[in-house]
């Protein structure tokens, strides 16, 4: 019984390792989308929404069945609710990166190469913080887990400097305007998917730790 409890949740495990590497190459494929102008791009990642959905239905189905057959306590109640919490993310993650791909760019080729390399170094940023959130739920590896809590500033800055440099390219010259929100909002949609990579470190700490770190509550109490 008990071997057979823990290839369920290493099953577990691995099916949500799948669902996180299919909402990275959304995010992927969505900055390519858009900031290329490949409709090939953009076409997959509306696509994959369908095999997330699918996935985090049979997730949540999988875990409430294990719930009801195991009827488990404590650590392992505490990895099968974050578990179903982080599917939850998952899932936002990949309508996230949806949002990106169906921004239509205007004029691409005239967004400056500062302004495409600070997409794209934001864009590695958000999917190694995607990596190694579902990294440290799959090793319990706490300290991958506060790493990913630190480099949500880090996303957070990034998002302000691109916001900041179009702002001003945007006063400089009103021509730029709409390509200019497009991207700003592209900044916010992965600064988001940061959120949720965050949400999911914290959800590894409470697993892990028993202690519940949403919103800094914990701080007042030490």
């Amino acid at each position: 019984m008990i071997r057979h409890f823990e290839e369920e949740l290493n099953e577990l495990k691995q099916r949500l390792l799948t669902m996180s590497k299919l909402v990275e190459e959304m995010i992927n494929h969505s900055i390519r989308a858009v900031m290329e102008q490949k409709q090939d791009q953009k076409q997959d990642v509306i696509e994959r929404e369908e095999e997330v959905n699918k996935s985090q239905v049979e997730i949540d189905e999988c875990i409430i069945a294990i719930i009801a057959r195991q009827q488990p306590a404590a650590a392992d109640l505490r990895f099968l609710t974050s578990a179903m919490k982080i599917n939850s993310d998952l899932e936002r993650m990949g309508d996230q990166a949806i949002n990106i791909a169906q921004h239509s760019l205007d004029r691409a080729e005239l967004v400056s190469t500062e302004v495409k390399g600070l997409i794209s170094r934001m864009s590695e940023m958000v999917k190694k913080m995607v990596r190694d959130s579902l990294e440290s739920f799959v090793t319990r590896d706490i300290r991958l887990a506060q790493d990913v809590l630190e480099s949500d500033d880090e996303v957070d800055s990034a998002k302000d400097e691109i916001s900041a440099k179009l702002t001003d390219r945007m006063k400089g010259d009103p021509a730029t305007i709409h390509r200019s929100l497009d991207l700003i909002l592209i900044s916010r949609n992965l600064e988001r998917i940061g959120d949720h990579a965050t949400n999911i470190a914290e959800d590894v700490i409470y697993m892990v730790a028993g202690k519940d770190i949403r919103h800094h509550i914990l701080e007042g109490r030490r």
